[in-house]
């Protein structure tokens, strides 16, 4: 299964980065998301490809795609559905919104109020819509992948945390360097690479990935060593709020996809490094302290990782997992 895994995931990747050039790591973290079925939130400044990373990513896979533009005066039935009496039944019938679908782009989600914003909620974390007091099923694989610009705050609602929390991790694309500039211009310039794109997966296929990725091994050690990491953001003195015991499990579960995009079928400390910073940084609100001192959630992240204690257990059986921590003893994190 992991030998699928790893084509499919490379057939993907390769696919998205027809459209976003020169950011494998990027592509590599939305697929990590998408794997550990949670949620995306692609935070940069303007055009730097976070609607095109998400439109890519929806069009690699052969699902149902929708994408809502968030505004303003967008009603929270614009993106659930809503009851529409019908005259020749006599009746209510529910019209499904563009949520019912497996992949949901969801563009400058910031720009829509509060209570629309939390029309997402119980979707993103429940699967489902209760509308009228009837509860729908949404589809599987279902996954929100949501823009929004930091910089340009008029007419702008910033997320709540309880919004933050339900995405799985946060990525910032930042501007490419010369080169993969250059070679956007010259691919990019006469033509839009989007409307070239085809499947190279479907929902099938997608569903056998993420089950692949449930089954992959996660220790006790492994697992304490996440729980450790958490909650020693819930005691920094400077934030007024750490991570949640739900940003354990999206921890976890990223940990697993990223041990998969490794080609094992195990989890190792290195794993929850490198998704650390993009799970745990967007959920962390500083204090005013902190920010004053332009303290920022992926710095304190970063110092954790160096003072929370790695287990040392043989969690790997061929005894690689020693090896390589030996070998980068005293490496930064």
């Amino acid at each position: 299964m992991l030998g699928e895994l790893h084509g499919a995931v490379q057939r993907i990747a390769a696919n998205v980065e027809r459209v976003l050039v020169g950011k494998p790591d990027v592509v590599r973290l939305a697929l990590v998301a998408l794997l550990a079925e949670g949620h995306l939130l692609v935070e940069d400044v303007p055009g730097v490809g976070k609607t095109s990373l998400a439109k890519a990513l929806a069009r690699s896979i052969d699902c149902t795609v929708s994408r809502v533009q968030f505004t303003p005066d967008l009603l929270p039935s614009d993106i659930t559905g809503s009851s529409i009496y019908n005259r020749q039944e006599n009746d209510f019938e529910f019209r499904p919104g563009p949520i019912f679908a497996n992949i949901v782009v969801g563009d400058e989600i910031n720009r829509a109020s509060p209570k629309t914003q939390s029309a997402l909620l119980e979707c993103m974390e429940e699967h489902q819509v209760t509308v009228d007091a009837n509860t729908y099923p949404l589809g599987s694989p279902f996954m929100v992948i949501a823009t929004q610009n930091p910089i340009e705050m008029e007419g702008t609602y910033a997320l709540p945390e309880a919004q933050r929390d339900r995405f799985t991790a946060r990525v910032s694309i930042g501007y490419p360097d010369p080169a993969a500039e250059l070679a956007m211009v010259d691919e990019h310039a006469g033509h839009n690479p989007l409307d070239d794109l085809r499947p190279v997966s479907d929902a099938a296929q997608v569903l056998r990935l993420i089950e692949a990725v449930r089954r992959v091994h996660l220790s006790p050690e492994v697992r304490r060593y996440a729980v450790e990491l958490v909650s020693a953001t819930r005691r920094l003195p400077e934030l007024r709020l750490g991570a949640s015991p739900r940003s354990t499990l999206h921890l976890v579960r990223a940990a697993r996809a990223q041990a998969a995009l490794a080609g094992r079928d195990f989890v190792v400390p290195d794993d929850i490094h490198a998704i650390a910073i993009p799970v745990l940084a967007h959920r962390l609100v500083m204090t005013a302290e902190a920010q004053a001192a332009r303290r920022s959630p992926a710095e304190l992240i970063r110092a954790l990782l160096q003072r929370v204690p790695v287990p040392t257990a043989a969690l790997d059986p061929s005894a690689a997992f020693v090896r390589s921590m030996n070998n980068n003893a005293g490496t930064p994190r």
